[in-house]
C-alpha cells in the first residue's frame, strides 16, 4: 500500500519537476510504510532531508495530504551506518525524525555515509585547502592597480562571510595576481581561524568532479562535501560557460552556503556582465550581489616594487639600473615581471656571469623576440604615442591641444577594441578619465572614420599592429 501511495506522489513530483531535480532528489527515495495518515520514507542522508525541507515542503504538503487526507503527517528516515534490504525494502533499524507539517522539524542524526571526494565524517578530518603558501599577502605588494581588492580581501580574512563582500569577485586579465589574492584570503584565514574549512579549487576541476559524480550517481555526496566548506574559493569562474549542468550544481552550492553566512571568493578573466555562456542566469545575478573588483595592470612603480620584493625573497642582489629596465620594457603583467628574473639567474647562474644591464637588455630582447606582446593599455598607449611622435605623458594630461586629445581618444577606442578591460579602468589609466568620456572618445573616432579618409586610414595601420 505505501508504494502505491509513494508511486502516486511520484507522478505528481515528476509533473512538478525539473528532471535533473526530479532524479536527483525524488526517485533515491523510498518508501518505508504507511500506518494511519503518516507515511515514512527513507532519503539517503541528513543533505536529502534539509534540501527537501528546504526547497519543496510546500509541495510536499500538498501531495501527502491528498493522498492520505487533511491530517497527513510525513516521517523520514535516515539510515546511520546500517544497510537496507533490496528484497522488502525495510530500515534495520534506523533513525528517524518526524515532519509534522504545523510543527517544526526534530534534529536528525547525520548518515555516515561514505564521501567519494575525501573520507568519510567532514568533522573528523582536516581537509587539504589546495594553498599555495607563497601566494600570502606579504608577497602581495599593493600598488593603485589592485588597492581596493586587496583591502577587501583583508577584511574577508578577519570576518569570512561577515561582511558585505560575499561573493567576493576578482577579475582582470591573466598574470595580474588574482589567484594570488583569493588564496591569500584563504591563507589568513587558516592562519587566524584554523578550524574554519577553507578550500581553493579551479573552475575545470569543478567540473571534473562533477562529471564524474554525475556518471557514477554520486551528486549528493559531491553537493554534500561543497556545502560543508566555510571559505570556498572557486578560480577561473568562465569555464563555467556553456556548461548547464555544472552552473546548476553551483548554483544549488552557492544558494546553501551564501544563506548560512559561508564565504564564496570567485576569480574570471571577465566582469561578470562579460561572462559568456551562463546559461542559469539567476547565477550571473548572484555574482553581482557582493563586490566585484578589477585587478589592473601594475603602474611602473608597482613593477618595480614587485621585483625589489621577489628578488629580496629569493636572496638576490641586484643592480638599481637592472631592476628599473625590467620594470620599464615589461609592462603586461606580474607574472612575465617574475619569469624575467627568473630567467636573468638562469643566465647569471648557468654561464657564471653577473647580472648586468646588458645581460638584462639581452635577456629581454630574446623574449620579445620571440614572445608576441599581450596587447595592454600600456602597450597601446605606448604604440599610439610612438605613430603620433607623442610623449606619453603628454597624452595622460589634462592638455587640450587638438592633435593630444585626439591621440588620447584614439588610445580609448584602440583600449576597448583589442582589451577585456571595462570602460571605467580605460579612463583610469589613460588620463584619470571617468567611463562617459570613453564613450565619448570612442564615438568621436567612429564618427571621424565614417568622415575623414585620412584619419581612417591611420585607424587602420594602427590596428594593423595589434592584430598581425
Amino acid at each position: 500500500m505505501h508504494q502505491q501511495i509513494w508511486n502516486n506522489c511520484l507522478r505528481v513530483f515528476k509533473d512538478n519537476l525539473e528532471v535533473s531535480k526530479y532524479k536527483t532528489f525524488f526517485e533515491p527515495i523510498i518508501p518505508i510504510g504507511v500506518k494511519q495518515n503518516v507515511l515514512t520514507i527513507q532519503v539517503p542522508s541528513q543533505f536529502y532531508y534539509e534540501y527537501l525541507e528546504e526547497h519543496y515542503i510546500d509541495l510536499l504538503r500538498k501531495t501527502i495530504r491528498r493522498e492520505l487526507g487533511p491530517g497527513a503527517r510525513l516521517e523520514y528516515s535516515i539510515p546511520v551506518g546500517n544497510t537496507i534490504s533490496s528484497n522488502n525494502r525495510t530500515i534495520i533499524p534506523g533513525n528517524s525524525g518526524q515532519r509534522n507539517f504545523s510543527n517544526p522539524p526534530a534534529p536528525i542524526p547525520v548518515s555516515e555515509k561514505h564521501n567519494p571526494f575525501i573520507l568519510p565524517g567532514l568533522k573528523n578530518i582536516k581537509i587539504d585547502p589546495q594553498l599555495n603558501a607563497e601566494y600570502s599577502f606579504t608577497n602581495f605588494v599593493e600598488g593603485d592597480c589592485n588597492r581596493l581588492a586587496r583591502s577587501a580581501g583583508l577584511a574577508i580574512a578577519e570576518k569570512p562571510g561577515g561582511t558585505a563582500f560575499n561573493p567576493f569577485f576578482i577579475y582582470g586579465d591573466s598574470g595580474l595576481g588574482k589567484t594570488h589574492l583569493a588564496q591569500a584570503i584563504g591563507i589568513k584565514v587558516k592562519e587566524e581561524m584554523p578550524e574554519k574549512t577553507v578550500l581553493y579549487v579551479n573552475a575545470t576541476k569543478f567540473k571534473t568532479q562533477f562529471v564524474d559524480a554525475r556518471l557514477k550517481n554520486d551528486i549528493n555526496n559531491f553537493l554534500h562535501f561543497y556545502q560543508c566548506i566555510d571559505v570556498l574559493i572557486i578560480d577561473d569562474v568562465q569555464e563555467f560557460g556553456n556548461k548547464e549542468g555544472t552552473q546548476r550544481t553551483f548554483f544549488d552550492i552557492f544558494n546553501h552556503l551564501h544563506q548560512r553566512g559561508k564565504q564564496l571568493i570567485l576569480t574570471s578573466d571577465r566582469a561578470p556582465v562579460d561572462l559568456q555562456g551562463l546559461i542559469d542566469k539567476r547565477l550571473l545575478s548572484r555574482f553581482k550581489w557582493g563586490l566585484s573588483t578589477e585587478l589592473q595592470v601594475p603602474g611602473y612603480q608597482t613593477r618595480l616594487a614587485i621585483l625589489k620584493q621577489r628578488a629580496y625573497r629569493d636572496g638576490i642582489e641586484l643592480p638599481e639600473e637592472v631592476l628599473e629596465y625590467v620594470a620599464k620594457n615589461i609592462v603586461n603583467n606580474v607574472r612575465e615581471l617574475e619569469g624575467v628574473l627568473v630567467g636573468l639567474l638562469a643566465q647569471a647562474t648557468l654561464n657564471k656571469k653577473a647580472i648586468t644591464l646588458d645581460l638584462a637588455q639581452s635577456t629581454i630582447n630574446k623574449l620579445i623576440k620571440h614572445t608576441r606582446p599581450e596587447i595592454s593599455i600600456d602597450y597601446i598607449l605606448q604604440v599610439v604615442s610612438d605613430y603620433f611622435h607623442l610623449d606619453e605623458e603628454n597624452i595622460l594630461s589634462n592638455t587640450r591641444k587638438r592633435e593630444i586629445v585626439q591621440a588620447r581618444q584614439v588610445a580609448m577606442y584602440l583600449s576597448k577594441q583589442f582589451t577585456k578591460t571595462s570602460l571605467k579602468s580605460i579612463g583610469a589609466q589613460l588620463g584619470n578619465k571617468d567611463h562617459a568620456t570613453v564613450l565619448h572618445a570612442c564615438r568621436t573616432v567612429n564618427n571621424l572614420i565614417e568622415t575623414d579618409r585620412r584619419f581612417k586610414t591611420q585607424i587602420e595601420e594602427l590596428e594593423g599592429k595589434f592584430s598581425n
